[in-house]
């Protein structure tokens, strides 16, 4: 029976900037197909926008420039085109191997991609990017 998670993007201090709900074909799933289906969502519906710029997502695709006043992981193109689920998915399941982000269910610490998330109505997922701090 297919469920659904909403996961919520948030800073270090716990402040939710952006929510997604997701579907998922039975209760059980491993951190990595959380992270395949959010990029999969986030490529699919940037790519049924013909010109839309700007990319809001997990991982930056390659050859665009972060958006500095804006929303939270948003990345401009140079010009519209098709991204590629797969090659994103690549990058972020990298970002998570290498601490990029980190992934809370509940208030613990996904710690490997093939972790077993139980999602009940009461699971909370988030994600949480480290973003360098300038000059210190």
């Amino acid at each position: 029976m297919p469920v659904t998670l909403t996961i919520r993007d948030e800073t270090m201090t716990g402040e939710v900037y952006h929510e997604m709900p997701l579907e998922f074909p039975s209760e059980q799933v491993t951190v990595r197909e959380l992270i395949r289906s959010r990029v999969y969502e986030e490529v699919q519906n940037f790519n049924r926008q013909s010109d839309a710029d700007t990319f809001q997502g997990l991982v930056q695709p390659t050859d665009t420039e972060k958006v500095l006043n804006g929303k939270r992981n948003s990345y401009k193109l140079q010009k519209h085109r098709q991204l590629d689920w797969k090659e994103q998915f690549e990058k972020a399941t990298e970002a998570f191997d290498r601490n990029g982000f980190f992934i809370l269910v509940g208030d613990r610490q996904a710690e490997s991609l093939e972790e077993v998330v139980t999602i009940r109505p009461e699971t909370n997922v988030s994600f949480v990017k480290l973003t360098m701090l300038v000059g210190g």
